[in-house]
């Protein structure tokens, strides 16, 4: 969860989320060197009147500074293309879940099951209990086995909008008419929020997302216990 002041990403709680931080790191340290020797070259030809006529006409010079970008770049793209691919594979998921967007809510359907689903509405802030956090509490959490591929399938009713957890690094549009697919491990129990990504309309910022992710066991309980209900 996200704190007041908090500089950094939220901690990762998926193998996706964990090589998506390690990418950032890579990347943002690959940045401030750059960014360190533009500035030391900026101060020097802003602080000496000395020139140098090997360096002002120089094809090593030129030879150096063609190459050595071409290089940063492919240490860049090359970490950034393993994570797209790890991101699109989706390989025997053990649960999906159909995410429905709408103006504005979230309703699941567990589609390996015959009557289990739900809408997902936002907690108003008198209703809250201490503990909760306001915007993000939902009356109805989307539960999942921890340790286990889960696949979403993302679509909307109305207008786009987009389910998105941080900490899980998931991030799909939902799209009317259209059936988008993502997947995610959570490698640890806890609750991990989210909300939608896209300008949906008045009350975009009043629809968030609760993934609850608990041992196999406890989901079964669940999930019993939800179909009694149905």
């Amino acid at each position: 969860m996200a704190h007041p002041t908090q500089l950094g990403f939220q901690d990762a709680a998926s193998p996706v989320m964990e090589e998506l931080l390690h990418f950032h790191d890579h990347a943002l340290m690959i940045v401030f060197l750059i960014s360190t020797l533009v500035l030391y070259i900026i101060t020097a030809m802003v602080s000496t009147k000395l020139t140098n006529k090997y360096i002002l006409d120089s094809q090593e010079i030129e030879i150096v500074w063609t190459i050595l970008p071409a290089v940063i770049l492919v240490l860049i793209a090359l970490p950034s293309l393993r994570i797209l691919y790890l991101m699109d594979e989706i390989n025997d998921p053990h649960l999906t879940i159909k995410a429905m967007g709408h103006q504005w809510y979230w309703s699941y359907e567990y589609t390996d099951y015959e009557d289990l689903g739900f809408d997902s509405y936002m907690v108003p802030t008198q209703d809250l209990t201490p503990g909760q956090f306001r915007l993000l509490e939902t009356d109805h959490r989307m539960v999942v086995p921890m340790e286990s591929p889960i696949r979403i399938l993302v679509s909307a009713e109305d207008v786009l909008h987009s389910w998105a957890v941080p900490s899980l690094g998931v991030k799909m549009d939902a799209v009317p008419g259209r059936l988008n697919q993502t997947a995610f491990i959570a490698s640890r129990p806890g609750l991990f929020y989210g909300q939608c990504s896209e300008i949906c309309g008045a009350n975009h910022s009043f629809m968030p997302i609760v993934v609850e992710a608990v041992p196999l066991g406890h989901f079964e309980n669940w999930s019993s216990l939800m179909l009694e209900d149905a």
